[in-house]
């Protein structure tokens, strides 16, 4: 039926996993306060990121609002930290770990605190600037948006 249901013969057609080097993502004051506002909705900024060759930042955007594409997109082009950033802020233990494991304390500490996290939110006062605080608190509202939407039956679906 159309070769769907072929098996396959030999296990020389199975791919490895692709390992991909993680990029930096060390952005200027600036930057980050447009993609807080771009999480928060801004199509002007979401444009700008786009446009400005910030394309981790924009699909970022879309990632946080469930979009598979965009998080396998982040995975696949060296941000698997900012994912797992995402999946660690929803509640994912693996990510959590993940993150402190290879030694991403900011991200880390940005997702417990959009998890609502006091601990994480004093560590980030201390620790981070103030646009890093500014976009948690961007990503928290955005995800407590999402996280309302779905447990009201009459705003099914609609994350974005």
């Amino acid at each position: 039926m159309f070769g769907l249901f072929k098996k396959k013969n030999s296990k020389s057609e199975v791919e490895a996993p692709k390992v991909v080097p993680l990029k930096p993502i060390d952005y200027p004051s600036l930057v980050i306060l447009a993609w807080a506002k771009a999480v928060e909705g801004n199509p002007d900024l979401q444009k700008w990121l786009l446009d400005e060759g910030y394309n981790e930042l924009y699909l970022s955007v879309y990632a946080i609002y469930l979009k598979d594409e965009a998080r396998d997109w982040l995975v696949e082009n060296g941000y698997a930290h900012v994912m797992a950033m995402i999946h660690a802020a929803e509640g994912n233990k693996k990510a959590r770990k993940w993150l402190i494991d290879n030694r991403f304390e900011t991200l880390y500490h940005i997702a417990l605190a959009v998890d609502h996290e006091a601990e994480s939110w004093d560590w980030l006062t201390k620790n981070a600037s103030r646009d890093l605080l500014i976009l948690a608190q961007s990503i928290q509202r955005v995800k407590d948006q999402i996280e309302e939407n779905h447990n009201d039956p009459h705003s099914f679906k609609r994350d974005f």
